[in-house]
């Protein structure tokens, strides 16, 4: 299984998420999620405000258009973005 996958215009991501990670950016995937690295600290739901901001921005959405289906307390999440925008260079890889 891939971590990522369509539902029609929707894309469907599985994201394992390493907060206090440095800068915020992609990572490998892992499993069969993608490794994203967070700089904010999972407190106060910081850490998902970060995540649904840097996932929107990077494949051209509002906020408003990423949803957190699932994960919203633990390290493995699943989103969902409405008709992005565009796929992010640095996640595209063969």
């Amino acid at each position: 299984m891939s971590w990522y996958r369509w539902h029609g215009d929707d894309l469907i991501v599985d994201l394992r998420v390493q907060p206090r990670g440095g800068r915020t950016a992609f990572g490998e995937p892992h499993g069969d999620a993608l490794k994203v690295r967070l700089r904010a600290a999972p407190v106060d739901g910081r850490a998902n405000d970060e995540l649904v901001r840097f996932v929107a921005d990077s494949f051209g959405v509002r906020r408003d258009a990423v949803e957190l289906m699932s994960g919203r307390q633990g390290r493995s999440k699943r989103l969902r973005i409405r008709s992005p925008g565009l796929l992010p260079l640095d996640i595209v890889r063969d």
